[in-house]
């Protein structure tokens, strides 16, 4: 009889992230941090952030317009079968281990994409609140939205090194 060990140092997830945001990120300090938890992150799970670029001519919309625009263009970029999730000021809060807790809940469900969305300046479209299957509030202050797209990466990153008992994270 022959025995197969699992090196779960090289296990990666099944399921896979994207991180879907508006505009680009200007500063260089942050594109270099954000590069260094996606790198790391590819040792877990496949990970995505994708760009969605920022609306031409917004001076020209009101707000509920820029909102449905900027909606019209996440929907375009998330599958039927993705699980959307939006970075909300009204939505839940987590501690990093409850955090760790989901990830591992969204991929016993054998979730396939889990998508995370960091909305324009304005929020989020009534359709894209109705699509999304969640929300999440990294925390009750405001954050500028490329501030945000490092403090995901981070805590996605984080949560995989709890999930692996891994000694980043210091309780």
């Amino acid at each position: 009889m022959k025995f197969v060990f699992w090196n779960l140092s090289n296990y990666i997830y099944n399921m896979n992230i994207k991180l879907l945001a508006i505009g680009k990120t200007d500063n260089k300090n942050l594109q270099l941090l954000i590069a260094e938890y996606e790198k790391r992150l590819a040792h877990y799970v496949k990970f995505d952030l994708d760009i969605i670029p920022d609306i031409k001519n917004v001076k020209n919309l009101s707000e509920t317009q820029q909102k449905e625009k900027e909606g019209e263009l996440i929907l375009k970029r998330v599958n039927p079968t993705d699980i959307l999730v939006l970075l909300d000021e009204n939505g839940k809060q987590f501690s990093s281990i409850d955090f760790s807790d989901y990830l591992q809940k969204k991929m016993n469900a054998s979730t396939k994409q889990l998508v995370f969305v960091i909305g324009g300046p304005y929020g989020f479209s009534d359709t894209i609140y109705k699509t999304a299957q969640g929300k999440i509030s990294l925390s009750k202050m405001t954050f500028s939205h490329q501030m945000v797209r490092l403090f995901v990466v981070e805590q996605i990153y984080r949560g995989f090194t709890i999930l692996r008992n891994e000694p980043y994270h210091h309780k």
